[in-house]
């Protein structure tokens, strides 16, 4: 099933698309029990999640080996990217909204939890306009030096995460988890050199 979900692109987006969805109804239709502090959160957490799905990938297909189901992943890397990237959006649009005056976003940027979130947004903007095959083309070796990015905008993600959670345990978490999966990624990188 998931092999055949990646296989379909439009799908796969509708796929992508639907905790957004579900997320905007919620905030909709219950707006006391499911409010600001609930979308910004989800939001963020998804950005978060697919930027993990993202850059698991990588040791995944190294440990891996060849395969469908790892081919089709690779595949759509990207695709998984741009929507970390686009729930990011999401979660920097709720943030907008709910401050509400530029006066008010402005004093707020020296803050370390926002000059960390905006810095992150500012990282990832060039990743996400360059996830397309022209630009591939286009950069040739300059496309994987730039999105080398991903790797402090990362790191910035979860220093944003750990300073503005309520309870920063589930950011640490989170955070120790990617810590995990980029020594795996180094790891298996330096392994296959040496054979």
């Amino acid at each position: 099933m998931l092999y055949a979900l990646l296989r379909n692109r439009p799908l796969l987006w509708l796929v992508l698309a639907l905790p957004a969805l579900w997320n905007a109804w919620r905030w909709v239709m219950t707006p006391d029990e499911y409010g600001f502090g609930h979308a910004i959160g989800d939001s963020g957490l998804w950005s978060v999640w697919l930027l993990m799905a993202t850059m698991a990938i990588t040791p995944l297909r190294l440990m891996a080996g060849p395969g469908p189901l790892v081919a089709a992943l690779a595949r759509r890397r990207r695709d998984l990217g741009v929507a970390s990237f686009a729930y990011a959006a999401l979660h920097t649009a709720i943030y907008l909204w709910d401050q509400g005056t530029l006066a008010r976003i402005a004093a707020q940027v020296p803050q370390p939890e926002i000059l960390a979130g905006w810095v992150t947004l500012a990282l990832f903007v060039p990743l996400a306009i360059t996830s397309n095959d022209a630009s591939v083309r286009w950069l040739r070796r300059g496309w994987r030096r730039l999105h080398r990015l991903v790797y402090p905008a990362a790191i910035l993600t979860f220093v944003h995460w750990v300073l503005t959670a309520f309870d920063p345990a589930s950011a640490w978490a989170h955070a120790a988890a990617l810590a995990a999966i980029e020594l795996a990624r180094v790891i298996l990188q330096r392994r296959q050199r040496v054979t």
